[in-house]
């Protein structure tokens, strides 16, 4: 499953981004195409990119003061949260995929602290709703705030190809880009040293996601007559998850390592509907 999932990854980038010649000619595609999302965190500005970041699209209709609800992004993150859940994270999200490259460099490792993990939901109700939201309202125009000031995947993908292949860009860089370059920069060095910090701490769509992951219709369970509270799941999960105690924790990404860990094999995945009970027993 490593060597599958690895594979399933690279696919979903080119999938995503198979407008290759665009960073030869420095165009953007702004065909039909960019009119549906992806389900993963790609930059609608990639010269690559065939479709839009579910993120950018929703603070893009946030923002504009004629519309209030974006039917469209919403129920098609409700569609794909509530049927994979963060899955979507750990197999198709291309920028999840370098980080987990970065980490393969032989680095000393460190441990996340967990409070940071709740970052990442103050950054969606803050940068993803409220800001876009406030700007319409105040200002008349608002402006997507998470894409703006902070997200590193737009800067990797859309801002330094752009910057290479158009030079007229470079006489506009200026203390903004600076500063998405730095936590692009931050994202890299850290990724050294933890596993996907920018989807543990930054990320607002792993984060809508994430909420799904106890009542999607792909998730764990673990059998509890079956598990003898070994530990080894939790060794083995980067993401900092005990799957014997949350086998649907929030911060999983379906990646699967637990699963193919546990010596009992009290750990599996199951699709379906989660009933009441089910639920309570897998939190």
């Amino acid at each position: 499953m490593v060597k599958l999932r690895g594979w399933v990854q690279l696919f979903s980038a080119v999938v995503w981004n198979p407008m290759l010649g665009n960073f030869i000619s420095g165009h953007i595609y702004r065909g039909k195409l960019k009119q549906i999302c992806i389900p993963a965190l790609n930059c609608y500005s990639c010269p690559g990119a065939i479709g839009s970041c579910p993120l950018g699209s929703l603070q893009t209709v946030l923002a504009d003061p004629f519309y209030n609800f974006s039917f469209y992004v919403i129920g098609y993150l409700l569609v794909f949260g509530s049927i994979l859940g963060r899955w979507i994270c750990g197999w198709v999200c291309p920028f999840g995929m370098i980080q987990e490259w970065l980490h393969r460099v032989p680095f000393p490792k460190m441990l996340l602290p967990r409070w940071m993990g709740g970052v990442k939901y103050g950054i969606l109700a803050v940068f993803v709703l409220y800001l876009p939201m406030a700007g319409a309202k105040s200002l008349g125009l608002g402006e997507p705030a998470f894409c703006k000031y902070i997200c590193p995947a737009g800067t990797l993908e859309a801002g330094l190809p752009l910057l290479g292949l158009v030079p007229g860009l470079r006489s506009a860089l200026g203390s903004l880009f600076a500063l998405k370059l730095f936590i692009l920069l931050l994202v890299v060095v850290v990724s050294f040293m933890i596993f996907r910090p920018f989807c543990r701490v930054l990320c607002p769509l792993g984060a809508i996601y994430g909420l799904f992951n106890p009542v999607s219709w792909y998730r764990y369970q673990c059998a509890r007559e079956a598990c003898t509270g070994c530990g080894s799941c939790a060794a083995v999960c980067k993401m900092g998850v005990n799957p014997a105690i949350r086998p649907n924790s929030p911060e999983c990404i379906r990646c699967g390592d637990c699963l193919r860990s546990c010596p009992q094999g009290a750990l599996s995945s199951k699709y379906g509907i989660n009933s009441t009970t089910e639920a309570a027993a897998a939190e």
